[in-house]
């Protein structure tokens, strides 16, 4: 069998890449989905909590307890959402910002590590590839 088709290198570069995020990121007392969970709470403010945990690819149901831990951590703000009585919105609060700042720093320590020894123009040829292939998987 060969493991150097491209869904085995994409699952093997992401498998590094979360392991040494783990690893970088030990001394912020953050799990990986506390900090995945937060990472996608700055990029969407506001997210809905079911699709929060769409994007964690968990339940909704195991969302409400990383969501309370957080809320207790004092990290984010769970709102109701005024379109919908039902559903709740989630925002950072102003003591999630330094958290925020390491994880950005850790996923550009990263990005920088598996990047290295590659052109730009490699570079870019390879985001272009990915973000067709999210595009194409996307749309089915």
């Amino acid at each position: 069998m060969n493991n150097n088709t491209l869904g085995f290198v994409m699952s093997d570069v992401t498998r590094l890449m979360r392991n040494l995020f783990k690893k970088r990121l030990k001394g912020q007392d953050l799990t990986l989905v506390q900090a995945r969970a937060l990472f996608y709470i700055a990029r969407f403010e506001g997210v809905r909590q079911v699709e929060l945990a769409d994007m964690l690819e968990i339940k909704p149901i195991s969302l409400v307890r990383l969501i309370d831990l957080l809320v207790e951590a004092d990290l984010i703000e769970r709102r109701p959402d005024p379109k919908d009585r039902r559903a709740y919105q989630i925002y950072l609060s102003a003591t999630a910002q330094p958290h925020i700042d390491e994880i950005l720093s850790v996923i550009k320590s990263i990005q920088d590590d598996a990047l290295a020894g590659l052109s730009e123009a490699e570079i870019a040829t390879v985001t272009f590839a990915f973000e067709k292939m999210r595009r194409n998987l996307s749309a089915l």
